[in-house]
């Protein structure tokens, strides 16, 4: 096959993005020059390597064989770039993603302990959603990622071959309300209370679940606020009247005006946060 090294860094874009546009994106691209790209790509395979579905692009049997090569290539020319220029690390690297309540509870605590350990070991992280960091270990972008799921804990994507998986910890979802107002006081709150609620959740889509909302919440939410930032989310709780849903672990750095009351007749919950690791690694 003719596929460049080159061609090879904008097929693990793809990959990782989950779309032509937000690989583009990324690479500093047109959309245009990106489908061009792949299309590239797919006549010096002899196959199709990408699925092009109305939410975005899912690689083919044909497309994930090709990445697991590919990352191994982009590794190695990465190993013999940092040979020739004489910059080999002294300590050893490992690139981990987080989903994104965790970066204030899980990681600092965890990184502080591995600085005492192992201070030979040196990790950078990138937080994102949990269907982004899945596609960020295919394409070989991170080497561990925390990740969360919710029961029944199905298979986290239906890749071949299966990432391996080791649960960190159990948790619990909560409701986040303001320390004034409906919920002022209240030890616990009933789920049909909470049906006619505010709520302020994270941006959804086919891929990605909404996040914010209690799951299995009877109707359709009403939600008056959408962002990613958990900061944010609950400082608007703190603000006024609307909720969120968040992880019991977030107790400890809840800002001032927030209450995590108990929530009865739960339909579910949000376990386990998961460590992973790419099955190459």
């Amino acid at each position: 096959m003719g596929i460049s090294s080159a061609g090879l860094r904008v097929f693990r874009q793809i990959a990782e993005s989950g779309s032509f546009t937000a690989a583009a994106a990324r690479l500093g691209y047109t959309q245009s020059a990106i489908s061009r790209q792949a299309a590239s790509l797919e006549r010096s395979a002899g196959a199709d390597l990408f699925e092009r579905r109305s939410d975005g692009v899912r690689l083919t049997a044909a497309g994930q064989a090709l990445l697991r090569h590919a990352r191994t290539i982009l590794d190695a020319v990465a190993a013999a770039e940092h040979d020739l220029a004489g910059t080999v690390p002294r300590t050893e690297q490992v690139r981990l993603g987080v989903f994104l309540s965790a970066g204030a509870v899980v990681l600092p605590a965890a990184l502080g302990r591995l600085a005492q350990t192992d201070p030979h070991i040196t990790v950078t992280t990138r937080d994102g959603t949990t269907p982004a960091l899945i596609r960020a270990l295919r394409a070989g972008s991170v080497d561990l990622a925390v990740l969360t799921s919710r029961p029944p804990h199905r298979p986290l994507d239906s890749e071949s071959p299966r990432l391996h998986l080791e649960t960190v910890e159990d948790t619990e979802l909560v409701v986040a309300v303001p320390s004034t107002g409906q919920f002022a006081g209240r030890m616990a709150v009933h789920i049909d209370e909470l049906v006619d609620a505010a709520w302020i959740s994270t941006p959804s889509s086919s891929s990605e679940p909404l996040l914010g909302v209690w799951p299995g919440l009877p109707g359709r939410p009403r939600i008056v606020h959408s962002t990613r930032d958990w900061l944010t989310k609950l400082q608007l709780v703190a603000s006024g009247q609307e909720v969120t849903t968040v992880p019991a672990r977030l107790a400890p750095v809840l800002p001032p005006g927030v209450k995590m009351p108990a929530t009865s007749l739960m339909p579910t919950s949000m376990t386990p946060p998961r460590f992973q690791r790419h099955p190459n690694d």
